[in-house]
């Protein structure tokens, strides 16, 4: 079956019947085929993945809906996810546009509001994925308790099993799983997270307007999306200074900063094999020395 009479198979499971007019293959990272599609009512952007991981587009679609739910930030319209023939995808608003010199500022304090909204605990009440790996969630009472149960030692479990932890390493994992509470906050609130926020999951819309997307939500500690976003560069110094009008960091935020980067720095190991493993050791070295 070829790919225009996939996106065909995709327009008519949201309802779309007519037929499509037009369509191209865009960038869209690198897990998904991403393509727009221009039918006779409208245009879409659509995510098709070969085989996908059993519930990936319905957690996606979750995410973005509990982000919109919000109202705090934009993200595209999702009208819905299907699978056939060994394909899966989910089909969202197409959404195109500029950076404006209002843009970082946008995002900044859009971010900022979003981590406003509180949740009952911390995690969430169905499992989601980081990337392509499995993130399995559940409600926790503490955040120390939420990051170590079921960011860290998953992840440290997959590496293990996967040959990336040498002596060393697994040992400072250990270390540090064990005296998490000494750097992690125990009074902050469960805000709600994105999730997966690097520069290349949000979008410029109509305006400049900014839209999230490809989350990985939870609630979390705030500063845990935070540190993401600085760990590979790409957002301006107008987001941190508009995000901070709006949600202040902790004195000791710069101290536990490159803990928060640990959980995303062992899922790049976990995906892309051993380098990333120096960026692994080095946060290690800095809390459990040897």
């Amino acid at each position: 079956m070829n790919k225009e009479t996939m996106l065909q198979m995709a327009l008519e499971s949201i309802g779309d019947h007519s037929r499509i007019r037009h369509w191209r293959r865009v960038s869209g990272g690198d897990i998904n085929d991403a393509y727009r599609v221009q039918s006779g009512k409208q245009t879409y952007f659509i995510k098709m993945q070969r085989f996908p991981p059993s519930g990936f587009f319905a957690a996606e679609q979750m995410g973005l809906g509990l982000i919109r739910q919000a109202r705090a930030i934009n993200v595209p319209h999702t009208f819905g996810f299907g699978e056939a023939n060994g394909w899966g995808w989910l089909v969202l608003e197409w959404v195109e546009g500029a950076e404006t010199a209002q843009t970082a500022e946008q995002l900044g304090h859009g971010l900022a509001r979003l981590h406003q909204c509180r949740g009952p605990a911390f995690g969430l009440d169905r499992d989601t994925y980081i990337g392509t790996l499995p993130q399995r969630n559940g409600w926790y009472g503490r955040w120390p308790d939420y990051y170590r149960a079921a960011r860290l030692r998953p992840q440290m479990t997959r590496a293990a099993e996967r040959g990336l932890l040498p002596a060393k390493r697994h040992k400072r994992l250990e270390w540090l799983l064990e005296r998490l509470d000494q750097w992690l906050p125990d009074d902050c609130f469960p805000s709600l997270l994105h999730g997966d926020l690097w520069s290349g999951n949000w979008i410029p819309g109509p305006d400049g307007v900014p839209y999230l997307i490809d989350p990985s939500v939870l609630y979390g500690h705030h500063e845990f999306e935070i540190a993401f976003t600085e760990l590979f560069g790409g957002f301006p110094s107008r987001f941190y200074d508009s995000y901070r009008e709006l949600m202040p960091l902790s004195a000791d935020y710069h101290d536990r900063k490159p803990l928060y980067q640990l959980f995303y720095l062992l899922v790049h190991l976990n995906l892309f094999g051993e380098t990333y493993g120096n960026a692994v050791d080095r946060v290690l070295e800095r809390y459990a020395g040897e």
